[in-house]
């Protein structure tokens, strides 16, 4: 069966660790004040990914928490993908440039499509494009705002475009521990062709080996967040789950 990692999400709020209930800004739930010390918890537990995201950064368009995004990827041994508020190629080869191995563009997909085809042409597996979908429509903006593209669609738009891994949100499965839609996840794998990673409603060992047997359509990984920050399992139980099928 084809590769696939699990992927422990930081998502960034004024330099602490938190969770947003479906990506509200007005719901959220703080879990740490170091997200250091959250990775680093995490690699000692096994993970080989971190999952960072800047919610200021998405929420205003720049860089804010960039510096917590550093000190991960700089001294601890693990790769780091990035998203939000990456609005520009400066953003894109900063993070590359220092050490970063994987950045996420996902407004920008839909705001700015010349960019981010750019940002593959150039970038090429360090870009990743992160699909945010809201009945079966791009969320933007934080998911502040639903657009009138079909996730689909940009999706096969973009990976004609050469990109290689896409990150596949449900926002109506975000946050809620209520299963991943992996019927939305594998639709979207097997019709783009490319590589792309489950994120939201992941509750459970159970949701991630469901999504296990999918790795050789595509589905590559899957991003856990509320389920390990209200310990639902642990990183190291995880992997040894999945590992196990």
């Amino acid at each position: 069966m084809s590769s696939f990692s699990i992927y422990p999400a930081i998502d960034m709020r004024a330099g602490k660790c938190v969770r947003l209930l479906q990506g509200d800004y007005r719901k959220e739930t703080v879990y740490g004040d170091s997200p250091y010390d959250m990775a680093k918890a995490f690699v000692d537990q096994g993970s080989e990914w971190i999952h960072m995201v800047d919610l200021d950064g998405a929420k205003i368009g720049r860089r804010i928490n960039d510096q917590y995004v550093l000190q991960v990827a700089q001294n601890l041994k693990v790769k780091v993908q990035i998203g939000g508020g990456i609005r520009t190629e400066e953003d894109v080869a900063y993070y590359v440039e220092n050490g970063v191995d994987r950045v996420i563009l996902g407004s920008a997909a839909v705001s700015n499509p010349l960019f981010v085809k750019k940002m593959l042409k150039t970038y090429r597996e360090k870009i990743a494009i992160g699909i945010d979908a809201k009945d079966g429509y791009v969320a933007i903006e934080g998911w502040l705002n639903t657009s009138s593209v079909k996730a689909i669609d940009l999706g096969v738009e973009l990976a004609n475009a050469g990109a290689e891994t896409f990150i596949f949100t449900d926002i109506a499965t975000d946050g809620m521990l209520s299963g991943p839609n992996i019927e939305a996840v594998v639709e979207f794998a097997s019709i783009t062709g490319k590589n792309v990673i489950a994120s939201g409603g992941v509750s459970s060992i159970e949701d991630l080996k469901a999504l296990r047997l999918f790795a050789n359509k595509g589905v590559s990984g899957a991003i856990v967040g509320k389920a390990l920050y209200t310990n639902q399992f642990s990183v190291s139980e995880a992997i040894c789950g999945v590992n196990a099928i």
